[in-house]
């Protein structure tokens, strides 16, 4: 488990694992914003070497997160072969689908 913290105190948990598929999941927690969204890119690098890769999202405990967290959910959906968002938040729902991104970052609940 890692946790980044971003120049304002603002943190995000970032947990990996792989499940019996082979799908890599990543559970982010707390709040990912500009302040740590680069953090994150960063940690995820590994993950994205693989373009045949699965790359699952697990968002339940994610309270917030702004256009730079969206992008980094973005480069490593244009790295892999597929993305899947697990149980968002309402107000991370809300941020995805008001940017009618809900097609390339396909939401399951």
């Amino acid at each position: 488990m890692a946790e980044l913290e971003g120049e304002a105190g603002e943190n995000v948990v970032v947990e990996t694992r792989a499940d019996q598929t082979g799908a890599r999941i990543v559970s982010l927690s707390g709040e990912l914003d500009s302040a740590n969204a680069d953090a994150l890119d960063a940690s995820l690098a590994p993950l994205t070497q693989e373009r045949s890769a699965e790359v699952i999202f697990d968002l339940s405990g994610l309270r917030f997160m702004d256009s730079a967290g969206i992008a980094v959910l973005l480069g490593v959906a244009a790295k892999v072969n597929a993305v899947r968002l697990r149980d968002p938040s309402p107000a991370v729902r809300r941020v995805i689908e008001l940017t009618g991104l809900s097609d390339v970052l396909r939401i399951e609940s």
